[in-house]
This record gives C-alpha cells, sequence and structure tokens, in this order.
C-alpha cells in the first residue's frame, strides 16, 4: 500500500476516533433519553467502523495513530465548559452536530481530491464513515 492511502486511511482512523472519543465526552452530560439513545447509537456505530477499519490496516501491516492525549484533553475540556450552562438536547445536539459536518466535510476532501492513487479498500471505508456521519448528522438536526 502507498504513502498516500496510508495516510487517507489513518485521517478516516482518526476521524472516528476523535467522534467516539466526543461522544464519550457528551454522554455523561446527557439527561434527555432520546439524545442519550442516539449518541449511544452513533458509539455502536463509530465503534464497529473503527473495528473494521483497524482490522483492514493489521491486514496491511498499517500502525493506527491515535488521537493526542492533548487533543483528547482538549476535547474534554471544551465539552465540559459548553455543557457547563447548557446541557440540554438542543444544545447536545447541535454540538455534536457541528462535529459531525466537520467530520463530513474532512471525507469529502479526501474523496474529492482522489486521483486514482488511492487504494481503492481505503476509498471504500472512507465513502462509508462518511454515510455513516451523513446519516447521524440527519438523526441529530431532528434532536435540535
Amino acid at each position: 500500500m502507498n504513502n498516500l492511502s496510508e495516510e487517507v486511511l489513518n485521517n478516516v482512523y482518526k476521524n472516528a476516533h476523535i467522534a467516539l472519543q466526543s461522544i464519550s465526552d457528551v454522554l455523561p452530560e446527557c439527561d434527555d433519553e432520546k439524545m442519550c439513545e442516539e449518541l449511544r447509537r452513533e458509539y455502536d456505530g463509530y465503534e464497529k467502523f473503527i473495528g473494521e477499519a483497524a482490522a483492514f490496516m493489521r491486514e496491511n501491516d498499517i500502525t493506527p495513530k491515535d488521537v493526542g492525549v492533548m487533543q483528547k484533553a482538549m476535547m474534554w475540556t471544551s465539552i465540559k465548559m459548553k455543557t457547563m450552562t447548557d446541557d440540554s438536547r438542543s444544545h447536545l445536539a447541535d454540538m455534536m452536530l457541528k462535529g459531525t459536518v466537520m467530520g463530513i466535510s474532512e471525507l469529502m476532501q479526501i474523496l474529492s481530491r482522489e486521483d486514482g492513487s488511492v487504494d481503492p479498500r481505503v476509498l471504500e471505508l472512507t465513502e462509508k464513515l462518511k454515510d455513516l456521519e451523513e446519516e447521524y448528522e440527519a438523526r441529530l438536526k431532528e434532536l435540535l
């Protein structure tokens, strides 16, 4: 597998990991059952995707690059600050929606720049995560 494919795969993997970390940080702040249910459903979806991506990486001798400790701490702090004064369903949905849209944008940039030099299976995983996040985007909008 070429370096570009490996770089794209690691970006996709990190995208899903950031989402998973965000959900882990938001769930303790969630009091609304519908919102909590959505977050758990998304968590399960990201976890399944990460498992699939990690298996593919193992098959291709690629070491996943996880989200750094500093980035995780900054995300946690940001979420705690944003939910301190407003932990309503619409606010949590808005926070998660913004992160989801950022993730979709990153994935769409990867896909739009593709010129045939990225492994087709890596592109398939990229597309799969984009589709998953677009599904989450639609459901989060309903919770605003």
